[in-house]
């Protein structure tokens, strides 16, 4: 039985790490299509949207696996949290996979055109969303609910930065007709970080569930307007 049980946890830990690697490899398609759009870089973007197929398969791999400890293992209680969290967290990466190439084939929408103000905001949404997505990882990992309480909490920060980002490309938009097609596709790629803002906060508040066997929304603007 001693021997069941240890061979059980390695399996866990096994899924837990696949999982770790899916997410690092989502959050770096983010960064890449986040810099692809900033520096207009087409070979960059397109490598991004070739990523999406590994991220696809990533999430198949874990999900299956997910399936095979529930048949064979039958797990209770900890454990079978553990599992159906690592089932709804591999969803939430996958859709940061989709929108990360979102980004990436706006660059190749925006291709050649000079852009009409700098491109700060957006950077900043990235990195700060990109920590989010870290530390829910980190969270999961650790088990480490405060940690999950804080990934919420960020989730108001990137609310705040994508309705301010949003309030000032309508502005543009109102002055100057001529920038109006690409402040939209601008005010697109602030929404998907704020969409995979809210993926990461799924992630932290699953952690929750996780340890302590209750599923609460936590974050106070978990969707934004």
């Amino acid at each position: 039985m001693r021997r069941t049980r240890q061979a059980f946890d390695e399996q866990l830990q096994q899924l837990e790490q696949r999982l770790l690697d899916m997410g690092k490899f989502v959050r770096q398609m983010l960064e890449k299509a986040v810099r692809a759009l900033a520096e207009q870089d087409l070979e960059l973007a397109a490598e991004v949207i070739r990523e999406d197929d590994i991220a696809d398969e990533m999430d198949i791999e874990i999900e299956q696996e997910c399936m095979r400890l529930l048949a064979l293992q039958q797990p209770m209680s900890r454990d079978l949290r553990m599992i159906g969290t690592a089932m709804k967290v591999i969803a939430d990466l996958e859709r940061i996979g989709d929108y990360s190439v979102d980004i990436a084939r706006t660059v190749r929408t925006l291709a050649g055109q000079p852009y009409f103000k700098p491109l700060e905001d957006i950077p900043r949404m990235c990195r700060l969303t990109c920590a989010m997505v870290d530390n829910a990882l980190s969270a999961f990992v650790e088990r480490d609910i405060e940690l999950a309480y804080r990934v919420c909490a960020e989730d108001t920060k990137i609310d705040e930065l994508w309705r301010s980002l949003r309030d000032e490309l309508m502005r543009h938009m109102r002055r100057e007709p001529g920038v109006v097609t690409q402040a939209t596709h601008f005010l697109l790629v602030a929404r998907y970080l704020e969409r995979i803002a809210d993926h990461a906060t799924n992630v932290a508040e699953r952690v929750v569930y996780m340890e302590t066997g209750v599923l609460q929304q936590i974050a106070a603007s978990h969707r934004s307007t």
